[in-house]
């Protein structure tokens, strides 16, 4: 039997290959030509704007929320909303370090900047992800009606197609 918080842990599978288009890019930063460079960085920002920064402000408006409620506690998952305002920091920081990056060759500190952005999102959202499947979903899984469930993840569906919309 699947749990209720299946479609969660699914879009996280679908996501978590994704997360690892930032490290390759790092890893590929001061080692690929430019424009290979210049690629997976665009790769991994379109990952970012137009995938996890809407699925996080989706987990902000119906998942956190519920969590809040099944504990008890307003404010219970403000350390992982940080986690999202840090991660869009990083994201706009990206993307100016990106409009920066020459076609040809990087100086060495933008190189280092691209590099600490990079390895700062992967680590990030990894961690992140790892916190919501390990704490979060075996707790909503645990107390939540699979008609609790079913209206969370709408709302999730919702608040992600309003984001994607916006962010166009």
């Amino acid at each position: 039997m699947a749990s209720i918080t299946q479609p969660l842990r699914d879009e996280h599978k679908e996501l978590l290959p994704q997360v690892e288009t930032l490290r390759t890019a790092a890893d590929a930063t001061g080692a690929a030509s430019g424009e290979a460079l210049g690629a997976a960085v665009d790769q991994a920002y379109a990952f970012l704007a137009h995938h996890l920064v809407p699925h996080a402000q989706a987990e902000e408006r119906a998942l956190y929320p519920v969590v809040e409620q099944v504990l008890g506690a307003p404010g219970a998952t403000a350390t992982m909303s940080r986690d999202h305002v840090e991660v869009r920091r990083l994201t706009e920081e990206l993307a100016a370090l990106r409009a920066d990056l020459p076609a040809t060759t990087a100086s060495e500190a933008q190189l280092r900047a691209l590099r600490r952005v990079l390895y700062g999102l992967y680590t990030l959202v990894k961690v992140h992800f790892a916190k919501e499947e390990e704490v979060y979903l075996p707790l909503l899984d645990a107390r939540l009606t699979p008609a609790e469930g079913q209206r969370m993840f709408a709302a999730m569906e919702a608040a992600a197609k309003d984001e994607k919309q916006h962010a166009h």
